[in-house]
């Protein structure tokens, strides 16, 4: 089973969440929110997280525990972790943290089509991305920087609890600096096009195949 499900990072949680013990979906949401990992993994819709885990109980990795009732909430069914899915999360884990994997993310096949725009064009629009960039660095330094707001958090979150802070950070200003020197190249014209050299290049290469 674990070589044929398809992973996730929100089913990666699922199954990392209940490590700990039995959860039902509504505190999987809130524990991700509240532990700031919804900067990694994509929680906002809850129905999306009760498709995943329907695919992971179809798939025998998590199975139901018990189901709460209390007079203030609706009936809560709470799922637990099966040895099945504990592997899973053992596997993924290795696979994900010892190879690199082309995730095709947007931005690189955006860049890769740049001659559809006008070196003033994309200009322009790197400089907004670069601003997008700069706030989002200030709140990643906040968010490390933060220190515990009261007693019962000291020492709630390890380094290991932000360690996917910190790499988002170090991604975040390595592009910073990446976007910088692109945006000097088009200031200073040594990165340019011209969209009917390109054209003209792109019609010999259609002859020849």
């Amino acid at each position: 089973m674990t070589s044929t499900f398809r992973r996730s990072p929100l089913a990666l949680a699922v199954l990392g969440l209940l490590e700990s013990g039995p959860l039902h979906p509504y505190g999987i949401q809130r524990l991700i929110k509240q532990w700031g990992k919804d900067q990694v993994v994509n929680v906002g819709q809850r129905a999306g997280l009760y498709r995943t885990i329907a695919r992971l109980e179809d798939a025998g990795l998590i199975a139901v525990g018990s189901t709460e009732r209390d007079e203030r909430y609706p009936e809560r069914t709470t799922y637990r972790l099966t040895d099945a899915g504990r592997a899973a999360a053992r596997q993924w884990m290795a696979e994900i943290l010892s190879t690199p994997r082309n995730e095709y993310p947007e931005f690189p096949a955006a860049l890769s089509f740049l001659p559809v725009l006008t070196p003033q064009a994309t200009q322009d629009l790197l400089h907004q991305r670069r601003d997008h960039l700069a706030r989002r660095l200030t709140e990643l330094d906040a968010e490390l920087a933060a220190e515990p707001t009261s007693e019962a958090e000291v020492g709630a979150l390890p380094r290991v609890a932000l360690i996917e802070s910190e790499y988002l950070r170090a991604v975040t200003q390595a592009e910073l600096a990446w976007v910088d020197g692109i945006l000097a190249a088009l200031d200073d014209g040594s990165f340019t096009w011209n969209r009917e050299e390109l054209d003209r290049i792109v019609a010999a290469a259609r002859d020849n195949t």
